[in-house]
């Protein structure tokens, strides 16, 4: 099989600036830059705060550990994992939600632009529907608003 790489390298720069590929690459960038602010606030504040209730030795949840025969069992760090997916899992879904709302809110100022009312069964209708999809009426332009 003889590849044409032409063809490959013109596929490829056309896939690789679609909208989506280049979104989801600022988001995997700006993804790893917030995953180290987040892995700073658990390492950085909230383990120390956390090793406060331990040992005075151990300000640091990441340094728990127990023996088990010759192995250590690092619970610290499996703590700290948690903390940093349950920090990560929370920001997002703020984020999310955010802009969710921000969307919607965006989408009423777009329907509302692109909207009228019937003036038979006062129901939202496209701006250049002829006739009504609810009632059927025939709609003339002078009588919509």
């Amino acid at each position: 099989m003889q590849v044409d790489m032409k063809k490959f390298i013109k596929e490829f720069q056309k896939f690789a600036i679609k909208g989506n590929v280049m979104d989801m690459a600022v988001g995997v960038i700006i993804g790893a830059a917030f995953k180290d602010i987040v892995d700073s606030l658990v390492s950085d504040i909230f383990a120390p705060l956390l090793g406060i209730f331990g040992n005075d030795e151990i300000n640091d949840l990441s340094k728990l550990f127990f023996r088990l025969g010759v192995a250590e069992i690092h619970y610290g760090k499996f703590i700290a994992s948690i903390i940093h997916f349950l920090l990560m899992a929370l920001i997002i879904f703020i984020f999310i939600r955010l802009m969710n709302r921000m969307l919607k809110a965006a989408n009423i100022d777009t329907l509302n632009k692109k909207a009228k009312t019937c003036p038979h069964c006062k129901t939202e209708i496209h701006k250049e529907a002829l006739r009504c999809p609810n009632c059927t009426s025939e709609l003339r332009p002078d009588e919509v608003t």
